[in-house]
């Protein structure tokens, strides 16, 4: 039972009995170089497979790129141009959208790759389940929506554009600018971040829940119980399929909303 292994020991140390998965897992002992600041765990060794493997897919992809393209060829391109086109182009516009491709691809694939992680054997759980790479992925798309406004209206229009919105009678603003500062300039990256860890530490603690049941009724239940593990191994197979599926949404909300985020930044009234 490959999900089991974070949570089969008690917080004493103790081993026997079922334990049921914590947050414990997402901050595991450092491995190497531990008491310094460059400490090595678990998360980061998911982190550093997830981006050479992404890395390495889209090599071996353009190396044999063919105008016929192959299985490898046909998956890369399919899901650059599923950004593209409807992320892209469906929310930006394909002028104005253009220059903003290879960024969102970017964040897509990177979370789609760190994502996944979480149910590939061996690595078994979500780089983005740790605050902090969530954190820098939302700051890049803040640096960059906020960027964007400022080259579409320089400094001055885009702060009037985001805080002060036309068509509001001005005795409004009172009450408006700051909730627009702080959605503007606060809550649009916190709820990007917060976001995509939670759902990915959601469905971590599922899925060692379920498998860690499967062990338990097994291995060490009573024989009356033994059967229970059925249960809980199907349980675990059907939410390990819809962790796929949620890796990939979560990927692509996180997309969306940057798209929506820069095409407001640069809109002429938003």
């Amino acid at each position: 039972m490959r999900f089991v292994t974070p949570v089969l020991l008690a917080a004493d140390g103790e081993s026997g009995g079922f334990h049921p998965p914590s947050i414990a897992d997402f901050f595991p002992a450092p491995f190497l170089f531990e008491g310094t600041m460059l400490e090595f765990n678990r998360m980061q060794l998911v982190r550093f497979v997830s981006a050479i493997l992404l890395i390495t897919f889209f090599v071996l992809a353009a190396r044999r790129a063919k105008i016929v393209p192959g299985r490898l060829q046909s998956v890369a391109e399919l899901l650059v141009n599923f950004v593209k086109v409807n992320v892209v182009e469906d929310i930006i516009g394909r002028e104005k959208g253009h220059k903003y491709v290879r960024f969102l691809t970017t964040v897509f694939l990177a979370i789609l790759f760190f994502n996944i992680a979480g149910v590939i054997p061996g690595l078994n759980i979500a780089g983005t389940g740790l605050i902090g790479l969530p954190v820098m992925l939302a700051l890049w798309v803040y640096v960059m929506y906020l960027g964007a406004g400022v080259r579409a209206h320089g400094l001055g229009g885009f702060l009037k554009a985001s805080l002060f919105p036309a068509g509001v009678p001005p005795f409004l603003y009172v009450l408006l600018t700051p909730v627009e500062f702080l959605t503007v300039f606060i809550l649009r990256p916190a709820t990007l971040a917060l976001r995509l860890m939670a759902n990915m530490v959601a469905g971590h603690l599922m899925l060692v829940l379920c498998f860690a049941a499967t062990h338990y009724f097994v291995l060490e239940a009573a024989p009356a119980m033994k059967a229970f593990g059925a249960f809980s191994l199907l349980g675990g197979i059907a939410i390990t399929l819809f962790e796929v599926f949620v890796a990939a949404l979560q990927a692509y909300i996180f997309v969306v909303l940057a798209a929506v985020y820069i095409n407001l930044s640069i809109a002429e009234e938003h």
